[in-house]
């Protein structure tokens, strides 16, 4: 692991070492580009967002990980399951049941070994891995194109890296999108979370031992119960925040008055105990206006965040991990790294991000269940579990037709997939 920055000049420059950012910077330097992951932490550090998509399992399989995931010993998620108030349980969504193969079950894992195993992976590829360092601007040539950033290292000395791309893969500081004014939020999915972790809190027996649950508030609230290693579990609350501010804003009171709200979370969490902080979150779903401008791509949480309530959040940064590398490759291969060269990845990802888009609308309806889904349209659903496992190679429009009946699902946005307007034409040259 390198601390300090040994070159000034790279074919690629990654801001952020999460997951995103470290399989962006992995895969392209198992290409054999000359890449450096800037990551402004040091770890092992705390994140949330600890369960994983199904179909996480194609992009840790790429990245050469899996054999080290099974080596962990994450809690293994066999299955989603959706919990009313009064505690009724749905039957459980098995991806076993629909799809015979090692990607139908996944894992619940805690953040900070994952993150650090992945961006181990990256330096282990051949990419030049940097904590500490935090990245304050990027830098641009005359003509508006990004050629690198400045910043500070753990030695406080502030320095400028040079690149032929840059990737803001910055999550939730989301550095592009702030310094560009690029961030719309979601017109209609302005929730708040809070949240927290038990020790020795119960778990369903057998196969639901592991299952992420989903249990319902008033006023299409939800916790999440995901049980992690260690007789550990995490355990949030998304509302609106009208909603949990009612009464009070201290998040430990709100937190207990929610438990008593929902059967199910109050039975499963009365033998454990509450450890360590209240987590505080807000402005939950956004999409940048942009996916790139000339010299740079934006990846993960640095382009978009969904509210997640389907647990799509590492299964999408990886994905535009995936995604971000293999543009970024043929955009050095073809000496072309203009805005408008990237226009295909940022269509394709927003195409990933609407479908998951469509569910989470469908979800905050009133009027929508996937109980009464499933009855009305039984043929939907496959599609519906394929949806939930994160398998975007399926033709949604009949899940989508049926989801109609019961939910008003949104026109898909018109930003995201566009470059920059003005960017002018860019071409890379050698440093």
């Amino acid at each position: 692991m390198v601390n300090a920055v040994t070159e000034h000049s790279y074919d690629v420059i990654v801001v952020g070492g999460g997951p995103a950012g470290a399989s962006t910077g992995a895969l392209l330097a198992e290409k054999g580009h000359r890449v450096v992951i800037l990551e402004k932490e040091h770890f092992p550090r705390y994140h949330v967002g600890e369960s994983l998509m199904p179909f996480c399992y194609f992009s840790l399989e790429r990245l050469g990980v899996l054999d080290q995931m099974k080596e962990i010993g994450y809690t293994q998620k066999l299955s989603v399951q959706f919990v009313t108030m009064d505690g009724k349980r749905s039957n459980p969504f098995y991806f076993f049941q629909h799809r015979d193969h090692p990607s139908s079950y996944t894992w619940q894992v805690e953040r900070s070994d994952f993150d650090q195993m992945l961006f181990q992976r990256a330096s282990a590829c051949g990419a030049e891995t940097v904590e500490g360092f935090r990245v304050r601007q990027f830098l641009r040539d005359d003509s508006g194109t990004v050629i690198g950033v400045r910043g500070t290292g753990h030695d406080g000395i502030e320095k400028e890296l040079y690149a032929r791309v840059t990737v803001d893969a910055t999550g939730r500081d989301a550095l592009a999108m702030s310094k560009e004014r690029w961030r719309e939020r979601d017109p209609e999915l302005g929730k708040i979370a809070i949240w927290t972790y038990f020790k020795g809190a119960m778990r369903d027996p057998g196969l639901d031992a592991g299952s992420t649950t989903v249990a319902y508030l008033p006023e299409k609230g939800w916790f999440w119960y995901i049980p992690l290693r260690n007789n550990i579990v995490s355990v949030g609350a998304v509302a609106d925040r009208d909603y949990f501010y009612s009464e009070s804003r201290d998040p430990a009171e709100i937190m207990a008055r929610e438990i008593e709200k929902n059967a199910w979370i109050k039975e499963h969490l009365a033998p454990g105990k509450q450890f360590g902080e209240y987590w505080v979150t807000g402005e939950y779903s956004y999409r940048s206006k942009y996916c790139a401008d000339n010299g740079l791509l934006l990846v993960g949480d640095a382009f978009s965040f969904l509210d997640p309530v389907f647990s799509s959040g590492v299964f999408l940064a990886l994905k535009s991990g995936e995604m971000a590398a293999d543009a970024i490759d043929r955009a050095l291969i073809s000496n072309d790294t203009s805005a408008a060269q990237f226009e295909p990845y940022g269509k394709e990802l927003c195409s990933h991000i609407e479908t998951m888009r469509k569910l989470v609308y469908a979800f905050y309806d009133d009027n929508f269940s996937f109980g009464k889904l499933i009855r009305k349209h039984p043929d939907v659903r496959p599609d519906l579990t394929d949806c939930l496992v994160g398998n975007m190679a399926t033709n949604f429009e009949p899940l989508f037709e049926g989801m109609r009946d019961f939910a008003e699902l949104p026109a898909e946005l018109d930003y995201g997939f566009k470059a920059a307007p003005g960017s002018k034409p860019s071409v890379a040259t050698a440093m």
